[in-house]
């Protein structure tokens, strides 16, 4: 059979792909069944035998005898007459198997055949490598940077899959060129046409989790379990841990010597600074840990009836004057964390706040909501303290523009003044 070029074809691409035997003899068949649809009008009554390991392949059309000038259907019924010139013996009502040429089919046949096998094959790849990627989600991974884009870095692993880290899964601080190896964790794997689509990620919480189960062998192990993480990627994290030995100091054990262990991690994520805290299910205990270096007074927990924007409640947190800087953070950033952390929306109360002083939730019908929660991210939330500071240190440490700091604080001394 004239099969040659086409199994030549065939073998180019099996090869190279991890195509088992019985897969390879389906998508064969699924191709020359459609051939001979596309022919015949129908392929029910044709017999394909292949052995790929030879490149043998026929292909045999089954047809009933019927009396001459009586054949209603060339494809399943051939006439005697016809039938005789095969074989002289033939009768009426007998089966007739006749094989069939490559060559019958045509020439643009035979290379739409090529192309439609090249076709399955790689799709069939591309479903393999997809599975494969997809029981991956969540998981660290490791590859080389293959060509850099002003909007994502290509990277090729050490089978030759392409996997992408767009630039908004990018720390802010990685830099990387050509050869360099990349480690993130795989974030979605989607088909896009019948292309497998992979993306890596560094900014994900999963990264730094993966990382403490890599780094750290008592989380490896499950001796210490990772509880929560919440990181502003390149800046600061927050990680809660704990242990059901009680033998193990789980913050101790990760942190190691002198920071010994924690210390690849951080540079791994730019320098990322972490905080690794103590997991406890004393919900007042777990917030006053994630606010951490603040020191908390007291605090109040109201829960919400169904959880509203990610958040299951809400906790009112008194601090001394002197702690609520600690607890907010450079723009607001400890306590988003402990927010995140915790599960909880949490607001930063001042304890002793001066009878002459004023909370600037009081000003809400006169200052925008927007505007008193810029002070409060940098710990300022009563009328006397936003006084108390410049407006050029206002300008530096907020995202507001003098105009509007001069105007704050024009109706808080009217306030004072009345």
């Amino acid at each position: 059979m004239e099969n040659i070029a086409l199994i030549d074809s065939f073998s180019e691409f099996k090869d190279n792909k991890s195509i088992d035997r019985v897969t390879l003899m389906s998508i064969l068949e699924e191709v020359f069944r459609a051939a001979l649809k596309r022919k015949f009008g129908s392929d029910d009554n044709f017999d394909i035998i292949i052995n790929p390991d030879k490149g043998d392949l026929e292909i045999w059309r089954n047809r009933v005898v019927v009396a001459d000038g009586f054949s209603e259907d060339d494809n399943e019924e051939i006439e005697l007459a016809e039938a005789r010139l095969i074989e002289p013996d033939f009768e009426i009502g007998e089966d007739v198997s006749e094989e069939v040429k490559l060559i019958d089919l045509g020439r643009r046949a035979i290379l739409a055949l090529r192309q439609n096998l090249i076709s399955k094959i790689y799709e069939h790849d591309s479903t393999n490598i997809f599975k494969h990627f997809k029981e991956l989600e969540g998981d660290l991974y490791s590859a080389e940077v293959h060509h850099i884009r002003h909007n994502a870095i290509i990277l090729l692993d050490d089978d030759g899959n392409e996997i992408v880290l767009p630039k908004s899964e990018q720390i802010r601080s990685d830099f990387f060129r050509k050869g360099d190896s990349v480690r993130g964790v795989i974030k979605t794997v989607e088909l896009r046409g019948n292309k497998p689509a992979i993306i890596l990620s560094r900014t994900a919480p999963a990264f730094l989790n993966k990382l403490f189960e890599q780094e750290i062998p008592e989380v490896f192990d499950g001796l210490i379990t990772v509880e929560g993480v919440a990181r502003i990627p390149g800046e600061k994290a927050k990680v809660a841990v704990d242990s059901y030995d009680d033998r193990i100091d789980p913050v101790g054990a990760c942190v190691g010597v002198k920071g010994s262990r924690i210390h690849g991690i951080v540079r791994e994520l730019g320098n990322e600074n972490i905080d690794v805290i103590n997991y406890t299910k004393n919900e007042q205990l777990f917030i006053s840990r994630a606010l951490s270096p603040a020191k908390v007074t007291s605090m109040e927990i109201t829960m919400y009836e169904e959880e509203k924007n990610g958040k299951k409640g809400r906790v009112s947190v008194l601090l001394k004057p002197e702690e609520v800087s600690k607890a907010i953070g450079r723009g607001g950033v400890n306590i988003r964390l402990a927010s995140e952390l915790t599960g909880y929306e949490i607001d930063v109360q001042r304890e002793g706040l001066e009878e002459e002083d004023v909370e600037l939730t009081e000003f809400i019908d006169e200052i925008e909501d927007w505007v008193i929660t810029e002070f409060k991210k940098i710990g300022l939330d009563t009328a006397r303290s936003v006084l108390e500071t410049s407006v050029a240190e206002l300008v530096k440490r907020t995202d507001l523009e003098e105009e509007t700091i001069v105007d704050v604080q024009r109706i808080l001394k009217e306030e004072f003044e009345d």
